[in-house]
């Protein structure tokens, strides 16, 4: 069986504090305003599941947001919310690519949400970094020392991450202007493009700031740091213009079997190859996107440079050019169209954007494949192979 991609969809992404773009928008009226244009878009009626990535599922993002807004959308199916932190999303498309593989499911809506101007980041009050006894035997650190600490761990110099920061920036602007991603954005309450990218950002701008988040690194931190890595020396090199921007937005996928598609009576985007999950050290947490799509490779029976593509979600500077290095990926094959540090980081919906835009690349480019790739928090990490019908 095949899990094929009909077609992907994403909101723009707002900024996410108090009077961002999006603000206005409960996530639940978010992601169903977003379920009716993709089901308007591929005339899908009846699915067997709507899947849905959120990291925070607290507060309006309760109560099974995948289930409230499959019901506020008028489709009929089912609704399922699931949390892999960051990689929520992801996860929610490589599970609605399994089940539709297998003989008992055909069609599935799989995607994501968050809206962190209503529902912050920590808004659930977890134990990983609020039980006292659980971040102690987890190591828990800020994901943004645990950025700086992989920088040092890994010997990445800042003048590489404030290039990547400024590179990011210049492609999201030159892929927004040259109309890239109009396949796959749907306007929400009335904005049309991903509201934080800065034109004409340049290297001296970005370099002059300091390191941003010392602060985090405090007596807690710096101890659980020693304890794991002993003689690594961690300095702030990271900052705002290097980190992702937090972010509102919503993305949505309808994956199906071939019978499904067949009823669909129309050409499909793309399929899923292959997807893998990985789980590394938690301290240090950032590079388990480089073990999740080795795996993921692997089962698709593929080597790095068999990749055209590579959406690498920029969760800090950081991220990708540790993954670049570690996979030797050249940076022309990365982010091609700009990344988080330049559009955002809508946590759960961050997944089914990214594939969104590999599909806008791959389309543009007239190439055939990527690999989708998230590392979240506590050391988890979902990739996702995927090919352009």
């Amino acid at each position: 069986m095949t899990a094929w991609i009909v077609d992907a969809v994403r909101t723009p992404r707002g900024r996410g504090r108090e009077g961002g773009e999006l603000s206005g928008v409960p996530p639940t009226r978010l992601l169903a305003d977003l379920l009716r244009a993709l089901r308007e878009r591929t005339g899908h009626g009846a699915v067997d599941d709507v899947i849905v990535g959120c990291a925070m599922p607290t507060g309006e993002q309760g109560t099974d947001v995948a289930r409230m807004a499959a019901l506020l959308a008028g489709l009929e199916g089912g609704g399922a919310t699931v949390s892999r932190f960051c990689a929520s999303g992801l996860d929610a498309i490589a599970t609605a690519a399994a089940r539709v593989s297998s003989p008992m499911e055909s069609l599935i809506v799989a995607g994501g949400v968050e809206s962190l101007s209503r529902v912050p980041m920590f808004a659930d009050r977890g134990p990983w970094c609020f039980d006292p006894e659980v971040a102690e035997a987890t190591g828990f650190v800020h994901m943004a020392v645990a950025a700086d600490l992989l920088a040092a761990e890994a010997g990445i110099e800042r003048a590489a991450l404030d290039a990547l920061a400024v590179r990011s920036h210049a492609r999201a602007a030159a892929a927004r202007d040259g109309g890239a991603f109009a396949r796959s954005l749907v306007p929400a309450a009335g904005l049309a493009h991903d509201a934080l990218i800065r034109d004409g950002l340049t290297l001296d701008e970005v370099s002059a700031r300091p390191g941003a988040f010392g602060d985090l690194l405090d007596a807690d931190a710096r101890r659980r740091i020693a304890a794991r890595y002993p003689g690594v020396e961690v300095a702030p090199v990271h900052h705002a213009r290097s980190a992702p921007g937090l972010a509102d937005g919503a993305s949505a996928l309808l994956v199906a079997d071939d019978a499904a598609l067949e009823r669909l009576g129309r050409a499909p985007r793309g399929l899923v190859r292959a997807w893998a999950h990985a789980a590394v050290e938690p301290t240090l947490m950032l590079h388990g996107n480089v073990e999740a799509t080795r795996k993921a490779l692997a089962r698709a029976g593929l080597e790095a440079g068999d990749v055209d593509v590579y959406e690498v979600n920029e969760s800090f500077a950081v991220v990708p050019e540790h993954f670049s290095r570690a996979l030797e990926v050249d940076h022309a094959r990365l982010n091609v169209l700009g990344g988080a540090i330049a559009m955002g980081h809508p946590l759960g919906a961050t997944g089914g954007v990214l594939v969104a835009t590999a599909l806008d690349a791959l389309e543009a480019r007239g190439e055939r494949r990527a690999v989708v790739s998230i590392c979240g928090g506590a050391g988890v990490a979902t990739a996702l192979v995927i090919e352009r019908a």
